[in-house]
């Protein structure tokens, strides 16, 4: 460990040097026309042709060649020049700010002295934008051609129509490059015109130079940045746009700024190899638990400071993800006021909001391109340093690009492999425990687990490559989600299962009616005779039919209520009326009974 220590200060230099690194001949053609002679003459281009020349050579273009306010003839002169400049070139670059014109779908370049009465003059006196590509064609690696004239065409206001159907447009037509490896910019989108600017220079050359010539930045993302810019500083009215395509592989227009390592005679560690190893296998899983693993186990050195780079990078790229996202909110919110018609002072607050949350963003974005490019070149001086110093870091083994996870074997370093496997098997849902690289019998019994369910044959005795490997390739969960009863599994979580009013849950944790217990049926109330009367049913049933009708209904009623006046309580009833037996009297049954002949007898003692 102790050699490697030694070699951080040596690191350090590398990444921040100053002089530029060994890349492939680059070369740029720089052309700007404003004085024309039978049109209205151009403020900015050739301003903008200087600023661009002076941008491309500080950023170390081999050959710059820089020309303005020429002829058609010395405009083709100077191209036929280039052509021969650019065949053992690697990057050629053509940047041509002035008039342009579209006729029939073709693009022209109009050089000063172009008259242009009649549509077909263009022809003769201007240049075609295949004859710009030709120039280029020889580049090896990147063929580029930024063209700053979608300007508003003066001649199309005057120029003669020898057929009326010959389309002269607006702005400049779409292009598709037949060469590989070619990109055509323009200052605005095809069909559109760009504006020349308030200041000396236009939008679009100001924002070339700030961007273009971004060490490490690939020439894509760098146009990005050139639209951003130029949409912002002219109120969306201008948006350049690119086309053509390249490979997947970055391709900069400036590389990493790096020097060159002095060779050191390091001590012999035998700790080494097994960080390095480490180190490539976590940059192989390229997660922030892999790199937080590594660094809990190697803290301090050389690699320790790599590892903490790439930290940064992910959670640069995080940060930018959030800022996106963020922006993304608050332009919608910023629209759906607008679109519901709300207060001024609300929508003014939305818009601001949008535009802090945009820069943010660019903010976000900046950065994360700024680590990116560190962390790039930090890796790449461990490969250098690799060659430099194979006794502290082999050469045969330092690129991550030629070592595989399944060839290192589980002993390389076991708490760490154990570690990065649990991890992985909580990513899937079938490790619950803490990834603390201790390979027990749950850490077996998880792996077990996955198993089963990803139909692996996976040996759960040991944390191995092979496992991590497996696991690792699962995008998403493996292991089923297991709820407690009055649960149910919601992605990743456990949420509590709510029944609607009337229902509950069942052992089988589904919603389920309850069923409403009835209450018990009331019984009859038993209706009691009265006491005092002492008189059997029949002779009950037989005075009542006797009295027959409302009328002898009223009339027992009003001798019941006589009755219980006077005390006695019993009735005395007969073909007539009904009456009250008198105190001190009682009824008996003498039998018989009917019209004329009563059943009952008033005795009195």
């Amino acid at each position: 460990m102790r050699s490697l220590l030694g070699l951080c200060p040596l690191f350090l230099a590398l990444l921040f040097g100053a002089a530029p690194a060994l890349a492939g001949k680059r070369v740029a053609l720089v052309l700007a026309n404003s004085s024309y002679q039978y049109a209205p003459s151009l403020a900015n281009p050739v301003n903008d042709g200087a600023v661009m020349a002076k941008t491309l050579k500080d950023a170390g273009f081999e050959i710059v060649e820089s020309r303005h306010d020429l002829s058609a003839l010395e405009t083709r002169r100077v191209l036929r020049d280039f052509a021969d400049v650019t065949r053992d070139a690697d990057i050629a670059v053509i940047y041509y700010a002035g008039h342009g014109i579209e006729v029939e779908g073709s693009n022209y370049l109009i050089p000063v002295d172009a008259k242009l009465e009649r549509d077909t003059d263009v022809y003769d006196q201007g240049l075609s934008l295949d004859r710009v590509l030709v120039t280029v064609e020889p580049a090896k690696q990147l063929r580029l051609v930024i063209l700053d004239a979608c300007r508003d065409n003066p001649f199309g206001k005057t120029m003669k129509r020898t057929v009326v159907s010959r389309g002269i447009g607006r702005g400049l037509a779409q292009v598709e490059p037949n060469s590989p490896n070619t990109l055509i910019a323009y200052s605005a989108k095809a069909g559109f015109t760009a504006q020349d600017g308030d200041g000396a220079n236009s939008p679009f050359t100001v924002a070339l130079s700030k961007h273009l010539t971004t060490p490490g930045l690939d020439v894509r993302r760098a146009f990005g940045f050139v639209r951003d810019d130029v949409l912002k500083s002219t109120g969306n009215k201008q948006e350049p746009f690119v086309y053509g395509s390249l490979g997947g592989e970055d391709v900069p227009l400036v590389p990493v700024k790096v020097v060159a390592a002095a060779p050191m005679a390091p001590v012999a560690n035998p700790q080494a190899a097994d960080i390095r190893r480490d180190y490539e296998l976590a940059l192989q899983v390229g997660n922030r638990p892999a790199w937080e693993a590594f660094l809990a186990q190697h803290p301090d050195g050389f690699y320790a400071n790599l590892a903490k780079l790439q930290v940064e990078k992910i959670g640069a790229e995080q940060a930018h993800a959030a800022a996106t996202e963020k922006a993304k909110q608050a332009e919608a919110e910023r629209d759906r006021l607008a679109a519901l018609g709300a207060q001024k002072d609300a929508q003014a607050k939305a818009a601001a909001d949008a535009k802090a949350a945009e820069q943010a963003q660019l903010a976000a974005q900046k950065a994360k391109e700024q680590v990116q490019q560190q962390a790039a070149a930090a890796e790449q001086q461990r490969v250098n340093l690799a060659a430099a110093a194979p006794g502290a870091v082999p050469a045969s083994t330092a690129s991550p690009a030629g070592t595989s996870v399944a060839s290192l074997t589980p002993t390389t370093a076991p708490v760490y492999l154990s570690r990065l496997v649990q991890t992985e098997l909580g990513r899937v849902g079938c490790f619950s425990g803490q990834a603390d690289g201790n390979w027990n019998t749950t850490s077996r019994r998880s792996l077990s687990q996955f198993n089963r369910y990803a139909g692996t044959r996976l040996d759960v005795k040991v944390a191995s490559t092979d496992a991590l490997d497996t696991v690792k390739s699962k995008p998403s969960r493996v292991c089923p989600l297991v709820c407690e009863h009055g649960f149910k599994a919601d992605g990743d979580k456990c949420t509590k299962i709510v029944c609607r009013e009337g229902y509950a849950i069942n052992d089988d944790n589904a919603c389920e009616k309850q069923r409403v217990a009835k209450p018990a049926t009331a019984k009859p109330a038993t209706a009691k005779r009265d006491d005092g009367d002492e008189r059997p049913a029949r002779q009950r049933r037989q005075a009542g039919g006797a009295a027959g009708g409302d009328g002898a209904a009223a009339g027992i009623a009003a001798a019941a209520s006589a009755g219980r006046a006077s005390g006695g309580g019993q009735i005395f009833c007969n073909g007539g009326s009904c009456r009250p037996v008198n105190r001190g009297c009682h009824l008996e049954y003498r039998g018989g009974g009917g019209p004329g002949n009563d059943a009952n007898a008033e005795v009195c003692n």
